[in-house]
């Protein structure tokens, strides 16, 4: 199996999109909406969009595992933004100039502060030493998730340093259609970017866990392909995405041969998200995290722990899986 593309930076659309002036249907307080068109990117199409691979784009948000002090370590995404006064500038430039491509920045004076251990993520330009923001203003990057950082306690929740283990759903090694919890070495993920997808994050579209007993997994990005994707034709998408059990997904994001990624949202198409049961609840999902073989002790509210309660059990879907209280 080839390696999947790292999500480093902002995926473009696999057509070429238009700003409306209609309230976002993705964002609230946002009075314009990004749409696409029916005309297919030039990048996707020098990247033989017809021989990618199409996989599904997952509602969450987005983990890196790379070493830090030594270690494999999960990073939280973190992208350095600018502050107000450079914003505001920022902003007047691109209105009167419909670009921002010959904007100047100071990177040490416009930008908020970040940690000591923020980096830049793999991809981003360097001027005299420092990053360059991208089109929007921002430096895509990353952050270690640190335990004891309350900010990162959902990242935290999936990692444990000492054993050096990650909760990681995926599909079954032995049947594709089924999927799998496991606690997978960190070492098996470096370089690789994830989802962070559960109860307390992005309003939880799959579903998991309760407030009371909260779920957290990590999917790594590509791991779950589209079997039968149509073509990358506007109207045969937006008919999928309408009228196809599998078409129940947040998006798609294809990987091409060269690396390239390229992505559609069910909001380029004007289509709601989420929309009835997503297609990752259709399948059934069995655990395996046996946290005693670690002979570590943890408390009872352990993420690790609890899901070991359920070793060996399946369940018809992810929404059916509820720790032991």
């Amino acid at each position: 199996m080839r390696r999947l593309g790292s999500v480093q930076q902002k995926i473009p659309c696999v057509f070429l999109t238009e700003v409306k002036e209609e309230p976002s249907r993705k964002r609230d307080c946002q009075q314009f909406q990004v749409v696409a068109t029916e005309n297919i990117n030039p990048k996707a199409l020098e990247s033989n969009i017809g021989c990618a691979l199409p996989t599904e784009k997952l509602d969450g948000t987005c983990c890196y595992v790379s070493p830090y002090k030594g270690e494999p370590y999960l990073w939280a995404r973190l992208d350095r933004k600018p502050n107000k006064q450079a914003d505001k500038r920022f902003k007047k430039f691109q209105h009167s100039h419909k670009s921002s491509k010959e904007f100047t920045w100071n990177v040490e004076e416009d930008f908020r502060n970040v940690p000591e251990s923020w980096i830049p993520a793999h991809g981003v330009q360097h001027l005299n030493g420092q990053p360059v923001p991208d089109e929007n203003g921002h430096i895509p990057g990353w952050v270690p998730v640190d335990k004891h950082n309350k900010q990162y306690c959902w990242h935290s929740s999936v990692v444990n340093y000492e054993a050096g283990i990650a909760l990681v759903l995926r599909p079954s090694s032995d049947n594709s259609e089924l999927l799998e919890i496991a606690a997978v070495p960190l070492s098996e993920l470096l370089e690789q970017t994830l989802e962070l997808i559960g109860t307390n994050i992005n309003a939880n579209p799959y579903g998991l866990g309760s407030k009371k007993q909260p779920i957290h997994l990590l999917v790594p990005h590509g791991i779950l392909r589209i079997q039968n994707a149509p073509a990358v034709n506007y109207r045969q998408l937006a008919e999928w995405f309408q009228g196809c059990e599998e078409g129940k997904v947040e998006g798609i994001v294809w990987h091409c041969n060269d690396g390239t990624l390229v992505k559609l949202h069910r909001h380029h198409l004007g289509l709601k998200w989420p929309d009835g049961d997503a297609f990752l609840n259709k399948r059934p999902v069995t655990v395996h995290v046996n946290w005693a073989s670690y002979e570590l002790d943890v408390g009872p509210e352990d993420l690790f722990a609890s899901l070991s309660d359920l070793n060996g059990h399946s369940f018809d879907s992810l929404q059916d899986v509820h720790l032991h209280a």
